[in-house]
């Protein structure tokens, strides 16, 4: 990418005015993703689930669901918070909040594919580093739930652009990033990036949204990168993706995340890829009628 398309990218990402309270909304769930679990307060998150009707209804909808097999009806914020646990809760405010951040016209891809791709990739890339025993499997949760953010930069400031590219991955069933690159000379990942850096997101996940797709080039935090680049392909590959180019040939062993992921953590090392794929597609089977649930009404 040249400088002066760089420059235009920067520019639109600053002119951007559709979505203003995304910093609003994102930075203090960060920062509250920060915590230690013991220091979380309940009634922070009620506060929070509070502010808002249609997450209100979504925590309630959920904790009512077949998912937790309750016996009485949940009727009020802190008694759905009681049922799902304050982690639950973080994911569904996540995903409401950034559910909402295009206005309708503006999607080029369903929204509700989009963020059933995101939550997912979020709900694998925890569990995917909790089994190679990564030091921080929520971090890895929220770099996988972020890890696309490039894509809203496209729908916004590049609509028709990006359009031709979507239209082009279907069909010629190439990777989005694929041509992204040749309908428009850069990709999500660029423009992610400097989203990221616009809205000051922290270094590694910057780095995540900036290199997913393209493992080898991570050189700080290549490990999260590798679970969340893993886990994006293992959701492409099980239905929960966009529908553009699942990759049904896709061979685990030879993934660069896989290379890796068996270099970084010796556990993974010892384990056959078969085993590992086993365990992983019935977690992304599990993951998906999780997100369906949240996200569809």
């Amino acid at each position: 990418m040249t400088p002066t398309l760089r420059e235009l990218i920067r520019e639109r990402v600053e002119r951007l005015n559709s979505i203003p309270t995304v910093p609003a909304i994102i930075r203090p769930l960060l920062f509250y993703l920060e915590r230690p679990v013991d220091q979380v307060e309940v009634q922070r998150i009620v506060d929070l689930v509070s502010c808002d009707e249609s997450i209100s209804a979504q925590c309630l909808r959920v904790a009512n669901s077949a998912l937790y097999f309750r016996s009485r009806e949940v009727k009020s914020v802190h008694g759905a918070i009681i049922v799902l646990g304050v982690r639950q809760i973080r994911e569904i405010l996540l995903s409401c909040s950034l559910l909402n951040l295009l206005p309708k016209a503006s999607w080029v891809i369903d929204p509700v594919v989009f963020w059933e791709h995101s939550l997912g990739c979020g709900l694998v890339s925890r569990f995917c580093a909790r089994k190679v025993r990564y030091r921080e499997p929520e971090r890895a949760y929220l770099a996988g739930l972020l890890h696309d953010l490039g894509e809203l930069v496209n729908m916004l400031s590049f609509q028709e652009e990006f359009r031709a590219a979507a239209q082009l991955a279907r069909s010629e069933q190439i990777p989005l990033h694929q041509a992204e690159l040749s309908a428009l000379g850069f990709t999500h990942c660029d423009t992610g990036k400097i989203l990221a850096e616009h809205w000051r997101l922290p270094e590694d996940i910057a780095e995540v949204v900036e290199h997913h797709h393209d493992v080898q080039q991570a050189k700080l935090h290549p490990a999260l990168v590798a679970l969340v680049s893993l886990s994006d392909r293992l959701c492409q590959v099980h239905e929960l993706g966009y529908g553009i180019n699942e990759s049904p040939d896709w061979k685990l062993e030879e993934d660069p995340a896989w290379a890796v992921l068996t270099r970084d953590y010796p556990i993974l090392a010892q384990t056959e890829p078969a085993q590992f794929l086993l365990e992983m597609e019935q977690f992304v089977l599990e993951a998906r009628k999780l997100v369906r649930s949240i996200l569809r009404t």
